[in-house]
């Protein structure tokens, strides 16, 4: 049983997979009530499907790039579950859960998240073998610094609001958008993730473990290249 919790952004999630079924899953918008709100409902979940601490065989955290704070929550508790359960941990870059809920395809794919100030992080992908692969560096950028940068056919998707989609859109010849439910970053493909490497045992150490902080991209102020 995988435990998935991702505190990337506002947008929280959890999840309980067993490897064959999603078992829960749910996604909500907080007000940086994170700390208050992460551990009621992880223990809701729990709960709800009548699953006990002592069934859960590894834990999975979006690393992030994301807020500051609320990643350092989320791997607490993360951390918390594996230390005191003795049961392996599994960090996943966040951009990487949103990609892996597009389907491949033959176009460039860059995924989002918000990165506060009017800046979006953002990396890459391209299709390989049926998979997304990240390609070149995360970097932070604005909806015009962006929308600048796009000369290809580039599918978009991610945490956008409307007028940053009017931006984008103004490259209409080369930008599609993704479905607005593909633009969530679900629980339940973190547990996915996590669950493919739990049955390798690609496991990350859970005291050193640190997020992806948006202070530690190099390019901060540079478009992303495409």
């Amino acid at each position: 049983m995988i435990l998935a919790i991702d505190t990337s952004t506002q947008w929280m999630g959890i999840s309980l997979f067993d490897g064959c079924l999603i078992l829960y899953e749910k996604v909500w918008k907080t007000s940086r009530r994170h700390t208050v709100e992460l551990s009621p409902a992880i223990a809701n979940a729990l709960l709800d499907t009548g699953i006990e601490k002592k069934d859960l065989k590894g834990v999975a955290v979006a690393l992030g790039p994301g807020s500051f704070t609320s990643l350092r929550i989320g791997l607490a508790v993360a951390k918390g579950f594996s230390l005191s359960l003795h049961i392996p941990l599994i960090g996943v870059p966040s951009l990487n859960i949103t990609a892996r809920g597009i389907p491949s395809q033959d176009i460039d794919l860059i995924c989002l998240l918000r990165a506060g100030r009017g800046r979006f992080a953002a990396m890459r992908y391209i299709s390989m073998e049926g998979k997304w692969e990240s390609t070149g560096e995360l970097s932070v950028v604005t909806a015009h610094e962006l929308e600048k940068s796009i000369t290809s056919r580039t599918l978009i998707c991610g945490e956008m609001d409307t007028d940053e989609k009017k931006i984008l859109a103004r490259r209409w010849r080369n930008i599609k958008f993704a479905d607005p439910p593909q633009n969530i970053r679900r629980p339940s493909i973190l547990a996915n993730i996590a669950y493919e490497r739990f049955i390798v045992e690609d496991f990350d150490d859970a005291a050193s473990t640190t997020p992806i902080y948006l202070r530690t991209v190099k390019n901060v102020d540079s478009a992303i290249p495409v």
